[in-house]
């Protein structure tokens, strides 16, 4: 049985770093806002689960939109601060604020246009020695934005894919 937690997988960090790869990676956080759009349009029920015990969709589109506003500042900060340490936040909590639990859909995905717009640009504008920048977390210790680049492509496609598997 397929772990509907996981429904492209956990996470695999790629040690092995292209160009071509971290343009595969920018690409896919340039997509999300559309991909999400189109997810939405099939998903029949947005307060629906999308697994047993899981957030509903509507939560997912506020956290995809709480989520990534946090990653663009850590991108921020370790690109004009030597080794930042990044501050946590409670995602499950925040999931559980009357806005996110509530809240219509459409305030967070126009963040989320306006914001991967902003995003890829910052990202097709860095260089080599900007994506081996280091920033430091609570959880993981010290990572590269390589590392986080890798991740948040990732968590586009892995939260896409939950509103997509509501639509059945």
């Amino acid at each position: 049985m397929k772990d509907l937690r996981y429904p492209i997988g956990k996470f695999q960090h790629d040690r092995e770093v292209t160009p071509a790869k971290r343009t595969q990676w920018i690409g896919e956080i340039a997509r999300l806002p559309d991909r999400l759009r189109q997810a939405l349009q099939r998903a029949p029920d947005h307060d629906a689960p999308y697994r047993p015990e899981g957030w509903t969709v509507r939560q997912l589109v506020h956290h995809l939109a709480d989520s990534h506003l946090n990653a663009y500042i850590r991108f921020r900060l370790a690109l004009t601060e030597e080794k930042p340490d990044i501050k946590s936040y409670e995602q499950d909590r925040w999931a559980e604020l009357p806005d996110a639990r509530r809240g219509p859909l459409e305030p967070s995905l126009e963040i989320l246009s306006g914001l991967h717009r902003r995003w890829v640009q910052l990202l097709e504008s860095m260089s080599e020695e900007d994506f081996a920048r280091r920033l430091v977390y609570p959880e993981l210790g010290e990572v590269t934005l390589d590392f986080l680049l890798q991740v948040y492509a990732w968590h586009s496609r892995h939260h896409v894919a939950h509103v997509a598997a509501t639509a059945g």
